[in-house]
Order: C-alpha cells, then structure tokens, then sequence
C-alpha cells in the first residue's frame, strides 16, 4: 500500500486529534511503511488491525506522537480512457469537491496541507466530501503503465472526470485544481458546464505557455525519458512547485519539507509522470472558451 519498502510495526495510540477535536482510535493500529519523513516529522498510514479502515496521519519526531488524522477509501475506476485512481475523504451525503494535483504529485503531496490545517480541514469536511483524483500512473503505490497503452489527450483526462462523477452518483460538484490539475477541471468545465458549481484554480495554465515553460516542460520531458527521475529533473520540478525563498540556495540550505519532497520524487515511476507532461503539453489556452 505504501510507496517504500518494510513491513507494518504496531504503535499505541491513545488519542487522535483532528479538526479540534480529539476522539479514540479505532482498535489496535498497525504503523505502515513512512511515506514522507523530515527532521521534524513523518507522514504514514495506519491501518485498523480489526476493521481494516485506513488512516492518514502526520507523526511528530521524536516521540512519534499523532497530531492529526483523516480516513479515507480509494478506488480504482476503469474509464472508457483507461484507469483512474479516486480518494474519497468524507461523508457521501455532503455536497463534492473534485480536486486535480499538478505534474507529479498526488492528493497527498498536493492537498497535504489542507488535510493537516485543522482550520481548513474542519471546514472542509463539515460541508462537502473530497474526491481527489490522480493523474493516471501518480497515485500512491503506483505501477508503470504499459508503455502499449496509448498516451491520452486532456480532452480524456476531462472526460474521466466526469466518468468519475457518473461512477458515484455525482451531480454539480465544486472543483479544486493545481497547476495542470486546475487545467484538466477547467477544460471539464467548458465540456460540462452543468456539472460544474465552480472552480478553484491554483496558478491555472489559460494562456499559451511562455518560452520558458516551453522549456521546462521540453527538458523535463526528455531528461525523464532518457535518464528517468534524475537530479535536474527534480530541481525543475521543485521550481514548479516552491518560490525561491522556500527552496532556499548557495547560502540558505534547503528546508525539511524540500528535503521531503526530493525523496517523494524519488519514488515516482518516472514513465507515467512523463506522459502526463506529454498529454498536458498538448494544451491550448482556454481563456476564450471560458469567456465564450
């Protein structure tokens, strides 16, 4: 279930804190291979031993304590454009958010934050359930995808989304997305416009890339094809995600959350994050559709 190695190790837990509010654990809980780890903390699964329901959690060091947590189920979807990976936080009787991560992340690389603000997390599931969809090949424990399989176009990677929302019933639905995420939900909503409450964008691609996105994205491409999840295409990466000041330099060293996300990156399969950037480089600027 994890993306690294080692086997599950039991941990006691007396409480668990989340949204403000601190309740009891389910029964025994078994520890899963970290995910993440910095110097300051780890993020990892827990794992009902009686019930099976599974736990996310960020673990302080040392000490191991547990500061927040969040259930949630995943689902393997088979589309009409392949498989699609959904979490699903939340009740199902609330209202939907439909979230899309950028190039290489996950909802739990990309939508960590909200999940462990305890501010924004009570907020968020008291009124709607998160569904985060992963890009094909980027959810968590992924496998290569068969390089037989055609790589898709964004126009699929819109229609998987609304075969997502047939899959549980979904009507309007909000919509949260990241960079190319915010892309692929936008074209959704130009394709269907009412299933679309509204959207949230994240430094939304709409206008035709810059020569130096152009770039980017070209030796991004080809350093992953070539040489797969290598030091430079991860600095390029970085550069997508941080601004300076958060990816430090020559003279301020880099932080524990950089650190975290270069061994995240490192775990990626590599082929599936390229064609990702091989379908999102295919875009063109939707800000006339939109205004249409």
């Amino acid at each position: 279930m994890g993306d690294s190695g080692g086997s599950a190790v039991s941990v006691d837990i007396e409480r668990i804190s989340f949204g403000g509010k601190v309740r009891a654990p389910p029964s025994p809980l078994l520890l899963l291979p970290f995910l993440l780890e910095s110097a300051n903390f780890v993020l990892a699964w827990l794992i009902s031993a009686s019930t099976g329901e599974i736990w996310l959690a960020a673990l302080e060091l040392p000490g191991r304590r547990i500061e927040r947590s969040v259930r949630w189920k995943e689902h393997h979807i088979q589309t009409k454009h392949g498989p699609v990976s959904v979490a699903v936080y939340g009740d199902h009787d609330k209202h939907a958010l439909i979230t899309y991560p950028d190039i290489a992340l996950n909802h739990m690389t990309c939508f960590q934050g909200l999940l462990f603000c305890p501010e924004a997390a009570s907020l968020l599931l008291h009124n709607f359930c998160i569904y985060h969809i992963s890009p094909p090949g980027h959810e968590l424990g992924a496998t290569p995808i068969s390089p037989s399989s055609p790589v898709q176009s964004v126009d699929e990677l819109a229609d998987q989304v609304a075969e997502v929302l047939d899959f549980f019933g979904l009507g309007s639905v909000m919509c949260l997305g990241v960079s190319a995420g915010a892309y692929i939900l936008t074209l959704f909503a130009t394709k269907y416009r009412e299933r679309v409450l509204g959207l949230i964008l994240v430094s939304p691609l709409y206008k035709t890339p810059s020569w130096t996105e152009w770039f980017y994205n070209k030796l991004m491409s080809n350093l992953l094809y070539y040489y797969g999840m290598c030091d430079m295409v991860k600095d390029c990466l970085l550069q997508r995600y941080f601004g300076k000041r958060v990816r430090g330099g020559s003279v301020v060293p880099e932080s524990d959350i950089m650190q975290a996300c270069r061994s995240f990156l490192d775990q990626r399969q590599s082929m599936n994050i390229w064609r990702f950037i091989q379908t999102i480089n295919q875009y063109v600027p939707v800000s006339s559709t939109i205004l249409a």
